[in-house]
């Protein structure tokens, strides 16, 4: 029997793990920290989660959990990291994960050899597997702005951010309109002396509720495969200007092509209520005093960025280092093609819809791969099926760090749907939800 290790009890890991043993590979779950959950544990002793306090999924609930294990019905709409933190919890125990848990592990080095992999961790311990998912995430290594260099104030990277009550009386600066950026910006806002959102780049912010439901159903009704990227792009533009108006009036610029999806339920009102002021990038920060791209200048006792992080892997050769730049060079996001047998799952940034439901479809693809029913083409193929993508990434998105681990969910399945079809295999059928306690949510 092949046995396989899993580095990290996140989301990704946890399916990972699921999908090996459905497919009869034995897993071992190698943990940094002593929790189950990754980037949704509050405050995770293992350092790398960026969670806050007020921290919410930004997807429906129903589209946001694994195809074989919903959320609880009773969770509410968006549910919240201690939601989610649950949720995972259980999901291992479901699927007899938490005991193949060895928390408190840190993997150091993964060390290739005679298609077998020796994984050393930091307690000098080393042990062989026949393969290895790298499921480490990529939200905790924090990109920072060159130019806070020269401010004198505090600074504070987003992953550092936690809950709003230091910032109170303060003249805050957020930098970076994504979702974690908006979401800081909202919460701080109401205890700050001034709080300034910079918003360097044009960003659509839609409104999460339309018509009384999630935004994602009345998208849903219109973006079919068959519809053009650009009528798409009119339809959110169109259906956000019913709600927020223009993008201009509130000092953000509408985007021309396609972007990162943003929402929030109550930025806008905060801008409306002159809670929340936006400013175009940075031109030049000099003690406390940051100018910006229009001519202003303001005063900032604190600087919070949110401007993303870097991905990196620091337990691998360098020489085996997947990047190409920001973007992962990895057969259909997750394979290795000069390593057989080391796979990647979570290393990207959904461009609508669930992140962890897409991390399901790359699990349950991986453990189709590791076990043979599937079988990847040659590494020189490999090699030209990633300079392709990355080649079709570079026309669709903005050129923009941000956008390094962007993926298409429609495009990207239909390629795992391809390689299902090439080797003449059905993809394994979903195993019935589970039962969830009407009340599990909120124990």
């Amino acid at each position: 029997m092949k046995r396989f290790a899993v580095i990290g009890a996140g989301a990704g890991g946890l399916c990972a793990a699921k999908n090996l043993l459905a497919r009869g590979i034995e897993v071992t779950i190698l943990e940094i920290g002593s929790k189950i959950g990754g980037l949704w544990v509050y405050e995770n002793d293992s350092g790398m989660s960026p969670a806050y306090r007020s921290l919410h999924i930004n997807s429906e609930a129903r589209v946001s959990s694994f195809g074989d294990f919903p959320l609880p019905e009773d969770g509410g709409l968006y549910p919240d990291h201690r939601d989610m933190h649950r949720y995972f919890e259980r999901y291992a125990a479901h699927f007899d994960l938490t005991r193949r848990i060895r928390f408190n592990s840190r993997v150091v080095a993964i060390a290739p050899g005679d298609d077998r992999f020796t994984l050393r961790l930091d307690s000098g311990e080393e042990e062989v597997f026949d393969g290895v998912v790298v499921a480490t995430g990529h939200q905790s290594v924090p990109r920072h702005p060159p130019e806070v260099v020269a401010f004198t104030g505090e600074y504070l990277h987003a992953h550092g951010y936690r809950v709003p009550e230091p910032f109170a009386g303060k003249r805050v600066l957020v930098i970076g309109p994504g979702n974690s950026g908006v979401d800081i910006a909202a919460d701080i806002c109401t205890v700050t002396e001034r709080t300034v959102l910079c918003a360097r780049s044009p960003v659509l912010i839609m409104p999460r509720m339309m018509f009384g439901v999630p935004n994602s159903r009345i998208l849903g009704l219109v973006e079919k495969p068959w519809v053009p990227m650009r009528l798409r792009i009119w339809f959110r533009s169109m259906l956000t200007r019913m709600f927020h108006g223009s993008m201009e009036q509130w000092g953000f610029r509408t985007p021309k092509g396609r972007t990162h999806p943003i929402s929030h339920p109550t930025l806008i009102s905060h801008i409306a209520w002159k809670r929340i002021a936006v400013k175009p990038g940075i031109q030049a920060i000099e003690g406390r005093e940051v100018r910006f791209v229009d001519g202003t200048a303001e005063q900032f006792d604190s600087i919070i960025a949110a401007t993303g992080y870097r991905t990196e892997f620091p337990y691998l050769p360098e020489e085996h280092v997947p990047l190409a730049g920001t973007r992962l060079a990895l057969y259909n996001r997750v394979c290795h093609p000069s390593l057989p047998g080391l796979y990647f799952v979570g290393f990207f940034d959904v461009s609508g819809g669930s992140n962890i439901r897409m991390m399901d479809d790359q699990s349950e693809y991986i453990a189709a791969v590791a076990s043979g029913a599937v079988t990847l083409p040659s590494r020189e193929a490999m090699l030209a099926a990633i300079a392709d993508d990355h080649a079709w990434a570079e026309k669709q998105f903005p050129h923009s760090p941000r956008y390094g681990l962007e993926l298409d969910p429609r495009r990207y399945r239909h390629g795992l749907a391809r390689d299902y079809a090439r080797a003449g295999v059905s993809r394994p059928a979903a195993a019935a939800p589970a039962p969830q306690p009407a009340t599990a949510a909120r124990g």
